[in-house]
């Protein structure tokens, strides 16, 4: 018979072998994921390339030459009508195109001309073009100036009157309709079953020449900004088979190209695609300031010292935000005004009217401010908290600057606001995932802004057209970037999170209530007392790290007021007790940490080029931290703060971002 001892040898084995097999399958784990995210950037790349094979193919001499019967025409109203000179990549093309009565996508930049695409056409057209818009700032926008260059252009909504309802009507169905262009709502379409038997008339009586959707990427499930009541566009071309559909947007990935021609029953349309890239503009992202007074005091000094009586937007989270930043500005002698959807419609035409003629200075805003907006001398972008997705902030920064001179993307990027977003696009159909793929882009150092942008977007910039026209640039353009070992930081923040879970969920931990225990504080508090040294914006960004790979995870819970974000372990949080792991992190540490921007204009700023001589990570004594394991065992000191001593110096705040993370992929 099998002894005691015996059987404890074999089952301590057991043991031994069974958390071998366990640390093996969760390394299979970690190298499957990896192989997946290769697998879906290989598929993006090979659509990509089919892409350009197709716009090869599209871009054919017949669509960009001039020898067509209306190319005369095109030409002598472009100059004589718009004013402008020359056509813009793609804009001949796509006018072509749609002349030629095919159907068309057009993915073009903000800024690059998407409007004359359907606005010149129309002119040179019999009949008139639908405009499907969904904002009543663009549509307001695009009437006005229409009509300053003597076009007929109107729009339908609910607050036009009915005598102009009734003129409208009558001319959709007559030999010569005088309006060129109407713009109207999806919700129009969608609602009003008299306009849509109106269109029908239009269409047989031969005067509906094309349809424009702008801001097409709506209509995909798979895009930033679904609408339902896009949804309902598929209809347009069953209704109307002959009529061409020219669909606009400044961002979409393949998935959401393929999910457009789906939804609008448009399987064979062109596409033309331009470059994303902006050379004139330059990112940028800071850390938060602890407090709204800080932020607003750093906002008034980046807007005074470089963009005096220049225009501008600052996008907010909330309405409630609008107003607080509006009413701060205001009180520093830069005028603002509120933008937001819940604004009666008089009231957000009087305000947008007035930033475009220079009334006031700033126009302070949600998400519902901006699409088409047609005002060139837009100098900066100010990002109050983060966007929800990559495709929001490259529409909404790419309202700068669309003149082409140089102008400021500048995103403030806080702690808090990651939670307050997470918890309000969890019900988004793939709203935690874009929301993860723009953290990771404010989080970055190394990479090149411009390329985090085109890598997600499924293009190829080489970082070297960025001319250091971003802040992750013109630090490693100086050197200030040098790896810092967190190993032990993580461990220690997962054992306050781990802590919290093994009292109950009556203690379940926020995000702040992480940064609390760290610091040495609440019921789940640390006993690491490197970790309880650290300042907490270099705790913060260590945990927005661990949630970016998967060794935290957020955990939602529904109140009856509210949607709280929990931190528990992620899935590869039991990594983190292996003794051979070792996590780097990028970590800025040069004593030449200056922003640019809060001692000179903007114009002297982008003339200027930082030199291109790296230098080593210089270390500098701070008496409350000191982080070990950099290098052969070291103890080293690395700079993760430095204060101005003025608050009105706040401009160039936490010059080196407070233990700044992103994952070390030595790329």
């Amino acid at each position: 018979m099998t002894s005691l001892e015996e059987l404890q040898v074999e089952h301590k084995q057991i043991t031994k072998f069974l958390g071998k097999v366990q640390r093996e399958v969760e390394s299979l784990l970690a190298k499957q994921e990896e192989l997946l995210e290769r697998k879906a950037l290989l598929e993006s790349e090979i659509d990509r390339h089919q892409c350009s094979s197709n716009e090869r193919n599209i871009a054919d001499p017949q669509w960009s030459s001039e020898e067509f019967e209306w190319s005369d025409k095109l030409r002598d109203k472009l100059q004589n009508v718009f004013q402008i000179q020359d056509y813009r990549a793609k804009q001949l093309e796509a006018i072509n195109a749609t002349l030629s009565d095919r159907d068309v996508l057009l993915i073009m930049s903000t800024g690059g001309g998407k409007s004359l695409c359907y606005q010149l056409p129309a002119i040179v057209s019999h009949g008139l073009t639908l405009v499907v818009s969904p904002l009543i700032s663009l549509m307001e926008d695009q009437t006005i100036s229409l009509q300053k260059y003597g076009i007929e252009a109107v729009l339908l909504n609910a607050e036009t009157p009915k005598e102009v309802v009734k003129g409208v009507y009558q001319t959709m169905t007559s030999k010569a309709p005088k309006i060129k262009l109407l713009y109207v709502t999806p919700e129009k379409i969608s609602k009003s079953k008299r306009f849509m038997a109106q269109l029908e008339k239009c269409y047989k009586a031969g005067n509906l020449t094309r349809i424009a959707i702008d801001e097409v990427h709506c209509t995909s499930q798979w895009g930033n900004d679904f609408r339902p009541d896009y949804k309902i566009l598929g209809i347009l071309k069953k209704q109307f088979p002959k009529t061409p559909i020219l669909g606009l947007t400044a961002t979409a990935t393949s998935k959401v190209v393929n999910d457009i021609k789906k939804m609008l029953n448009i399987p064979f349309a062109l596409l033309f695609k331009t470059q994303l890239n902006r050379s004139n503009l330059f990112y940028k992202v800071r850390v938060k300031p602890k407090t709204q007074s800080e932020t607003i005091a750093d906002m008034v000094a980046v807007i005074n010292e470089n963009f005096m009586n220049k225009s501008g937007i600052v996008y907010c989270f909330s309405r409630k935000d609008c107003s607080e930043v509006s009413g701060s500005l205001n009180k520093s002698g830069i005028k603002s005004a509120v933008y937001h959807a819940y604004l009666p419609n008089d009231v957000k035409s009087k305000v947008h009217k007035m930033w475009i003629d220079g009334g006031v200075q700033v126009i302070c805003a949600t998400v519902a401010f901006g699409m088409g907006i047609n005002k060139p001398d837009v100098r900066f972008v100010i990002h109050h908290s983060i966007s929800k997705s990559a495709e929001n902030y490259y529409q909404e920064s790419g309202r700068a600057g669309r003149d082409g001179q140089h102008a400021l993307c500048l995103l403030y990027f806080g702690f808090s606001d990651i939670f307050r977003q997470s918890s309000m696009v969890l019900t988004e159909r793939t709203g935690l995932d874009k929301l993860s793929h723009m953290i990771s882009y404010c989080h970055n150092l190394k990479k090149c802004r411009r390329n985090l942008l085109a890598h997600y977007f499924g293009e190829s910039w080489d970082s070297v057209t960025c001319n250091q026209m971003c802040d992750a640039c013109q630090s490693n353009a100086t050197g200030d970037v040098c790896n810092l070992d967190i190993t032990e930081h993580c461990r220690a923040i997962l054992d306050v999170v781990k802590t919290a879970e093994s009292l109950g969920d009556g203690n379940r931990v926020t995000g702040l209530k992480v940064v609390e225990g760290a610091a040495g504080r609440g019921k789940c508090k640390t006993s690491n007392k490197t970790l309880k040294a650290m300042d907490a914006e270099s705790v913060q960004r260590i945990i927005i790290y661990m949630l970016l790979n998967n060794y935290l995870k957020e955990d939602f819970h529904f109140t009856p007021y509210s949607t709280i974000s929990y931190l528990i372990p992620g899935p590869l949080s039991s990594n983190l007790t292996q003794a051979n792991v070792r996590i780097d992190m990028p970590a800025k540490g040069s004593k030449n940490l200056k922003e640019v921007y809060s001692t000179q204009p903007l114009s002297e700023f982008m003339q200027k080029r930082t030199s291109t001589t790296k230098s080593s990570c210089k270390k500098r004594p701070r008496p409350n931290l000191s982080l070990s394991g950099v290098g052969n065992g070291a103890t080293s000191s690395v700079v993760l703060d430095d204060k101005p001593s003025k608050l009105l110096k706040r401009h160039a705040p936490s010059t080196s971002l407070h233990v700044p993370i992103v994952i070390d992929d030595s790329d």
